[in-house]
């Protein structure tokens, strides 16, 4: 008999987390008007909001935030986590930030000005507000398979290279900034992005003369399942294969909190020393020295120790298996999520689920707050609310999928939690026939709208 799986560790520290009334939540949400961003974290039971900086740090980790040097230049610290991402990722120049968002502003600052176009393939909210903020046009290049959650392909992250080169083509070189490519892609659903189309992609690029950047707060996730999905790969160790994966970029931004498994942080890597030199200047402006770039000696030492734990096969294993687990308990009870199931998230089908909910009433961020009401757990839409509104005619913009994101704290739940969010899910499910409405905006910010927006019910 095959033995079954189990976690690679131990627990050695809970945190107490408290159940709350039906009663109670409605009052919650409705305070923190139906914008689940502004519940307090004791108001939830199971957070599934997001996988960033809400892991648990190891052994090791904890270690080494004890040792970590705090000199404000030259820290023993920086040259730690330098040679760490030389060691794994190849790359000869970083920065360290203090998280991803703030590498996006570093880097897109040097790359990016008013007029250009940034391919990629499907670009999540920061990466396209960086963008859409400097007025230049973020351009999903998403293969088709992507946006139909029932079909198994593989390497639904994959960018379509039709619609790559045909943006290429159509845009003078001087007016494309750079081609991202999400890994694994977080808009598809955590979805991968193969080998042989990060080669094709890297290919074309060199064809064209523009730069790839990689965003890379989930590449050993996007390894694990180019080891396990992708022919030639099977025998190949995670590092191996990440090693390979970053000789097709010529360079990353990174959110630490994410395959790095530590509460904040992030950098960005290069290969080009005069790149490097314009990023730095504006390293410098916001966000510190450029040894530590926002973040303590202790939280670099971390992110370094973080980087080879987060790289390790049997921790992967656990940490797919864990969301798979979910999935499959979700598909058993007929809920409609995206397939196959991605590296740090479930995401649900919200247009399937309330079908009867108009779109204009967000559909995605409806079955979020009823999902809230059943049960206390806390998800995010990813839908109409995050795709902002169109920057030249503010008309809302619509995507293709409406999506609830249950993503999962790396070593954080227990499969009975996960046991207890399908339950949860299936019994909004359930009674789907009976949620006819949904929300309308009150207040809302000019961009990234979705972090403080304000509605009321209809």
């Amino acid at each position: 008999m095959e033995l079954p799986f189990a976690e690679p560790f131990r627990i050695k520290m809970v945190e107490s987390i408290r159940c709350s009334t039906r009663q109670q939540r409605e009052q919650w949400i409705k305070e923190a008007g139906y914008n689940l961003f502004n519940l307090r974290s004791d108001q939830v039971f199971i957070d599934l909001l997001t996988d960033s900086g809400t892991g648990a740090m190891s052994d090791k980790q904890w270690s080494e935030m004890m040792i970590g040097d705090e000199s404000y230049a030259g820290a023993s610290s920086y040259f730690k986590l330098k040679s760490a991402i030389k060691d794994i990722l190849g790359f000869d120049y970083f920065l360290p930030t203090h998280q991803g968002r703030a590498a996006e502003n570093v880097l897109f600052s040097a790359l990016v000005k008013e007029g250009d176009v940034v391919p990629g393939n499907s670009h999540f909210d920061t990466t396209k507000g960086h963008i859409e903020f400097r007025k230049a046009e973020a351009i999903d290049c998403t293969i088709d398979e992507a946006f139909d959650t029932t079909i198994n392909h593989p390497f639904k992250g994959n960018i379509d290279l039709n619609k790559l080169e045909a943006v290429l083509k159509n845009h003078p070189r001087e007016k494309v900034s750079m081609i991202i490519v999400t890994v694994t892609c977080n808009s598809s659903g955590g979805q991968p992005v193969s080998m042989a189309n990060l080669k094709a992609v890297k290919q074309m690029a060199e064809k064209y003369n523009v730069p790839v950047i990689f965003d890379s707060a989930r590449f050993a996730e996007n390894a694990y399942f180019i080891k396990t999905r992708e022919e030639g790969y099977q025998d190949k160790s995670i590092r191996e294969i990440v090693a390979e994966m970053f000789t097709y970029a010529d360079g990353m931004t990174m959110s630490a909190k994410k395959d790095a498994i530590v509460n904040i942080g992030g950098f960005i890597a290069l290969r080009d020393a005069e790149l490097f030199r314009n990023a730095s200047v504006f390293s410098i402006m916001f966000e510190g020295f450029l040894t530590y770039g926002g973040l303590a000696g202790r939280d670099l030492n971390a992110l370094a120790q973080g980087l080879y734990e987060g790289t390790e096969y049997d921790y992967l294993h656990y940490r797919i298996s864990q969301v798979a687990f979910l999935g499959q308990k979700l598909t058993e009870f007929g809920v409609p999520v995206q397939q196959p199931y991605g590296g740090h998230a479930i995401f649900v089908d919200a247009s399937k689920v309330l079908s009867n909910v108009p779109k204009e009433q967000f559909r995605a961020q409806t079955l979020a707050v009823e999902l809230y009401i059943e049960a206390g757990i806390r998800g995010v839409e990813i839908g109409a609310i995050l795709a902002d509104r169109d920057p030249v005619t503010r008309e809302n913009r619509y995507p293709e999928l409406e999506l609830l994101r249950l993503a999962i704290p790396r070593r954080t739940y227990t499969n009975n939690h996960m046991n207890y969010v399908a339950v949860a899910m299936a019994n909004v499910y359930n009674r789907r026939q009976q949620i006819t409405t949904g929300l309308a905006i009150e207040e809302e910010a000019p961009i990234l709208r979705h972090f403080t927006v304000k509605l009321r019910k209809i």
